[in-house]
């Protein structure tokens, strides 16, 4: 089997690992597996190297399409093998960077060990220094992760699940809290050490809806990791039944579950709500027909908030105002006050979102002219 036959078999095989991925082949002429395209914080599209050092696993993931009972091609590439691939696609202009992760072929150790010499290979025998984003395996040594961080601008480790109990219902094989937990601690305790890991930031991933927990369970453990570390985002995997898995024959879960988990994961990590402020119906789910910023500012006493004097933690809260836009305008109304909604809608402030939730010196900004 040529190589590039293996990486069909490898990327094809990484499909859960998420990074803001669309395929690349769906949109573009080049043929050849792997290229995927992340979309950066500007909205571009930087195209990337996502593949498996190997596909042979030990977990029992029960969602997964590489798990230890499934019957199906197993394969492996060495170190040196997946960087020269690697190097191929990048030194062609092809890509700009790798996302690397791995089955857990042998142990734990074993298999970090060949991600690190496969990182290794490329820092500092072919003089690679672009980005490279390491997955971590549940239950890695701390040495093998601060190897990874000397390494790597970016490694994440999936938490899977929300709770022990619901990672208990995916897999039999990790321990909730000491696999994975306890992996996502060190990597924080170590990224505050920033002289020795200066570009090194860290995420995770969660499969939504291959188990029976709610979002407001989900979001609640969210909201325990982003305050006590430096989580750089979560990223959310609807689940898709995969034959001849545990979960062949369980519902797909909708994409639009997700997208609100996605809207909800922002307003906690990024505008730092707190999981009581958002809303979740009788079954601790979240509205899919509406926005859950919207249904949030619903329930707040705090509105209209006076553009002129609201403070930051207010300005974030209101609908159609993003942290951007909010810190603009305490920047800009120190200097001279706000006296129309134009003047927000300049800033970038979604206007009509905004409107009911707002007075501008005092008035309501109850009439379109512009």
């Amino acid at each position: 089997m040529t190589t590039l036959e293996k990486m069909k078999i490898l990327t094809d095989s990484a499909q859960y690992d998420l990074c803001d991925y669309v395929n690349h082949n769906k949109s573009s002429q080049i043929n050849l597996p792997g290229i995927y395209e992340a979309i950066g914080h500007d909205g571009c599209k930087i195209p990337l190297f996502k593949t498996l050092l190997t596909n042979k696993c030990k977990n029992d993931c029960k969602y997964c399409i590489n798990q230890s009972k499934r019957n199906f091609t197993r394969l492996e590439l060495s170190p040196e093998e997946l960087a020269k691939a690697f190097l191929g696609y990048y030194n062609r202009g092809m890509v700009n960077g790798l996302f690397l992760s791995s089955g857990i072929s042998g142990d734990v150790d074993s298999t970090m060990e060949k991600q690190i010499e496969t990182v290794h290979l490329l820092r500092n025998k072919y003089g690679y220094d672009d980005y490279i984003h390491l997955k971590v395996v549940p239950g890695a040594s701390k040495d093998s992760i601060k190897r990874a961080m000397a390494l790597a601008n970016r490694v994440s480790i999936n938490i899977e699940a929300a709770t022990p109990s619901g990672l208990a219902e995916l897999s039999s094989t990790k321990d909730y809290n000491k696999d994975i937990l306890k992996r996502l601690s060190w990597i924080n305790s170590l990224q505050h050490k920033s002289t020795t890991y200066p570009n090194s930031t860290h995420t995770t991933q969660l499969i939504v809806g291959a188990n029976n927990e709610s979002d407001k369970e989900i979001l609640t453990r969210m909201e325990k990791i982003y305050k006590n570390s430096d989580l750089k985002r979560t990223y959310f995997s609807a689940f898709t039944p995969i034959e001849e898995t545990d979960l062949g024959n369980k519902q797909a879960c909708s994409t639009d579950r997700t997208a609100k988990l996605y809207n909800a994961d922002s307003l906690l990590n990024d505008y730092h709500y707190n999981v009581k402020e958002l809303v979740f119906d009788e079954n601790d789910k979240l509205s899919l027909e509406q926005d859950p910023k919207i249904l949030s500012a619903e329930k707040m006493d705090i509105f209209p908030v006076e553009i002129n004097t609201a403070p930051f933690v207010e300005l974030i809260r209101v609908p159609g105002i993003g942290v951007k836009s909010a810190r603009q305008i305490i920047s800009i109304r120190k200097k001279m006050p706000f006296s129309k909604k134009e003047e927000l809608k300049k800033l970038g402030v979604v206007v009509d979102r905004a409107e009911p939730y707002i007075k501008i010196s005092g008035e309501y900004q109850t009439t379109f002219d512009f």
